[in-house]
Formats: structure tokens, sequence, C-alpha cells
């Protein structure tokens, strides 16, 4: 058999083993596939990722990951029997509430505690990934009133950068209100909970957690974003290592989610924090605007952009006019690889390949993959204007699915915003079509429309007959029923 008949019949049966449980097993089978896929993606970090961070994660994570895509297959199968003899209750049941908090305290929350201790009390940096130090450094600095972007770049060397350090670890690469997360490190409080991973860690559990009880969605779809946001490697992994963008993405969904319930002015205040916190935010901020409605169903951007100015306006504004140069080249030019010192956002995507193959492209690749980018974006726009927040999710995935594959500089965790975005994007189609099936036919029509015909015409007073005059027990009309009564009998 040639190597392409090989390949496909591979790939076929991979995908029938994947499709299987996901569709005859329910959300069950979902999570056998979810979690099984995570043991193993835990297993390629621990023997395979270049840093002690990740492989202590991928150590402790797989495990649970292992035992719950067992679980969770033996619970599938015993459901699908149940099913199939008539019972039809909801998949919500104890099982995927033990797995699901079993899970996140074994690959998401021990893992970040041992890489806080690791963290702490070695002398080693191998454990704390470079977002984590700068950041802490960001809320020390506006602890003290001093503006948290100090490093530029002067003939490819780095001013104002502290003496021992690395270059990277001078800039503050991120939108000034992130360097919060770093306030509680200059307490006196244990360095064990005042760790800016800790803090991230609550921030995104608290949002994501309000933010689906928000929703009105079915439960399952519920279900499967929270676990892409606290327990799969989508948000295990960045949690425990210091992935600053966990709190990001809670945010940007607590936004989508009041977006969809028809709230523009909040949403527009809680994108205007995110979008105060780091550039990423941006693209879906901005798509946001096109499914933003009122209670009545109309269209009301500009109360969601007034919401995001007020914010942003007053945050970004004192930074960015008292040392324009000095913010410049942190939160653009060494984000895109162009201040001429090297970022530790360096994963072999395609972007960084072309650059690190072809160095002319260092330039150019940024600004053409903007250009290319925005001209389709804008012809998509015209041609299929998103309108719910379904459909701003998922073309926002595939706007950050194109810019972090293409962008010089750039990680592999970045992607977890397509990913995210995606599954959003299926859950609010979802919550949307609940929403459509709890209208009944005549919910859906206007008040006249709901009546007969013959309820909103003239009533024909010709075939009405007179009442009566006379008769035994007849002494008018019944008002309540707009009828003549008809004669009591007597019991005798």
């Amino acid at each position: 058999m040639p190597v392409h008949g090989v390949v496909t019949t591979a790939w076929r049966r991979a995908a029938f083993l994947v499709r299987t449980p996901m569709t005859r097993w329910g959300p069950e089978g979902g999570d056998t596939v979810l979690y099984g896929l995570a043991a193993l993606f835990a297993l390629a970090t621990a023997l395979f990722a270049g840093l002690a961070g990740y492989r202590v994660w991928g150590w402790i994570a797989l495990g649970p990951y292992a035992a719950a895509a067992v679980v969770s297959a033996l619970v599938a199968r015993y459901r699908t029997r149940r099913r199939a003899e008539g019972d039809r209750r909801t998949h919500w049941g104890p099982a995927r509430v033990w797995l699901l908090l079993v899970v996140l305290l074994g690959a998401t929350l021990v893992p970040l505690t041992v890489e806080v201790e690791l963290g702490h009390d070695t002398a080693t940096t191998s454990y704390v990934q470079p977002e984590v130090t700068v950041i802490a450094q960001a809320g020390r600095r506006l602890a003290d009133l001093q503006d948290v972007y100090h490093a530029t770049v002067k003939n490819h060397h780095v001013q104002s950068g502290v003496p021992g350090e690395p270059a990277y670890e001078a800039f503050f690469p991120y939108l000034p209100l992130m360097a919060v997360f770093g306030l509680p490190g200059n307490t006196r409080g244990p360095v064990r909970v005042t760790d800016t991973r800790v803090l991230f860690s609550i921030v995104t559990l608290i949002v994501v957690g309000a933010a689906l009880l928000l929703l009105r969605a079915p439960r399952d779809h519920k279900v499967r974003a929270l676990q892409f946001l606290t327990v799969l490697p989508t948000a295990a992994l960045p949690l425990a290592t210091g992935g600053d963008d966990m709190p990001v993405v809670a945010f940007l969904l607590l936004a989508m989610v009041l977006a969809q319930r028809r709230r523009p002015g909040w949403s527009g205040l809680v994108l205007g924090v995110v979008s105060a916190m780091k550039f990423t935010a941006w693209p879906l901020a901005a798509l946001a605007l096109f499914c933003a409605r009122d209670a009545a169903g109309r269209r009301a951007p500009g109360r969601m952009l007034l919401g995001m100015v007020v914010v942003v306006g007053p945050v970004l504004a004192p930074f960015a006019l008292s040392n324009a140069l000095a913010f410049v080249d942190n939160v653009i030019l060494f984000p895109l690889g162009l201040s001429g010192v090297t970022s530790p956002a360096a994963s072999n995507l395609p972007g960084h390949v072309l650059v690190t193959e072809l160095p002319w492209l260092h330039t150019v690749l940024p600004f053409g993959v903007a250009l290319a980018g925005g001209v389709l974006l804008v012809a998509h726009l015209v041609r299929r204007t998103p309108s719910t927040a379904a459909q701003v999710s998922t073309l926002a995935g595939w706007v950050m699915l194109v810019a972090i594959t293409f962008a010089s500089a750039t990680r592999v965790g970045y992607l977890l915003y397509p990913a995210d975005f995606f599954v959003w994007g299926w859950m609010f189609a979802a919550a949307d079509r609940a929403a459509d099936a709890t209208l009944s036919p005549v919910d859906a029509l206007s008040p006249v429309d709901a009546l007969p015909a013959t309820a909103t015409a003239a009533p024909d007073r010709s075939s009405v007959p007179p009442p009566p005059t006379s008769g035994p027990g007849l002494h008018g009309a019944d008002p309540a029923l707009n009828l003549y009564p008809a004669p009591r009998r007597g019991r005798g």
C-alpha cells in the first residue's frame, strides 16, 4: 500500500476512534476524549518540554487526566445503556461534577502549589515564567508610584535595564492594568500567597464562574466551556506556570456573556477593563461592537464603545503621555519583535520560522500579515456581518489563529485564545437556539397577530338574536359570561 494510503487509513481510524465516543456516548464521551488527549499532552510535555516548570506540570497532571478519561469512559457506557432503556435524565450528574473537581485539583491547583513552592525555594528561575517576574516588578514600581515603562532601546541596547537580569525582563509588554496583579508581591504577606500566579488563578476562577452563571445556555455546553477554562491544558498549564492570558480570557468571556444578554453598557465596561490589560483582548473587543444590542434588540455599539473608552482612556493616557517613547517600545515594538531585543516568545510557529530563516522578513512580515489579514477581514465583515455573540466569537477565533500563526514573535500558548473563542461560539450558538426554542409560535407573534382572525373583526350584530323579554327566570344578562342564562329549574 502506498504511503498516502497508509496515512489516509490511519487518519480515518483515528477520527473514528475519536468521533465514536463523542457522538454516541453523549457529553461523557466527549469528556473521555478530551481527558484522554489531555493525558497524552501532559505525557509529551513531561518528556519533551524544554522548561522545567512545564515538565513538573506534565508529570503531576498526567495521573488525574488518565484517571478521569477512564472513569468518564465507564460512566459514558453506563449512561448510554440507561438512555437506551428510556432514562432521559440530565447529563450533569454527580460523576461529571466530581471528575471536574478532581481534575481541577490534580491538574491545576496542585501543580500551581508545587510550582510556587519550587519557584521560591530554589535559586533557579526555571520554575517561574518570565512574565511572572516582569509583572511582579511592574507591581512594585506601581506601588512606589513609578512609571512601569522604564526600559527603552537605543542602538539595539536596553536603557534603564536592571543590572544582572536578562534584557527582555526590563520590558513591560502589557498595558498598565496588568501591573495590578503584581501588587500583592509588594505586601508583607507570605510569598506563597502573594505570588502573581495565585492571583491569576483566583481572578480567573471567580470571573469564569460568574460568567457561566449569568449565561443562559444548555448545561452540557457550559460544562464544556468550564473544562477548557479551568482543567484542560488550555488553562491548567498556563495557570500553573504563570499564564497572564487566563484572566484576560476570563474577562473576555464575561464581556461576551453580557453582550449576549443584551447589556451593552456593562459589556463595554468589562471590555474596557480587559483592553487596559493586554493588546490580545483588542480583536475580540473591536468585533464585539457588531453584536451590541440593547434590551429591545436594537443595535447599540455606541453604548458598548462608550463603556470601553470610559475605562481604557483614563488608564492608558497618563502612561502614554508621560513617556510616549518608552510606552511604544514596551507595548508595541518589543511584543512584535521590532525593538531589536530578543523576546522569549519564540515558539516555532510559521511566522517565527520564516523570520529566522529569512531575516529580511523580520520587519516586512508583521505589516504584510496585518495588511492582508485586514483586507480579508473587512471583506468578510461586508459580506457576512456578524450580529450575534456566537458569530463574533467564532470570527475572533479565526482572526487570532491567523495572527498567532504568522506573528514573528509568538508562543504556542497563545493558541488558547482561538481554542476558547471557538468553544464560546459553539456555546453561544446553543444558547441562542435554546432561547428560540422557549418562544412558542404565539409568543413570536405580535399581540394582535396572536388573536384569531374572527377576534379582530367587528361582530356581526345582525346575526345575534335579540334577548328574550319574557319567560320564567329571565331577569337580564349574566355580565360575567356575556350570555343570557338559561331558566332555573326547581328541584320538585
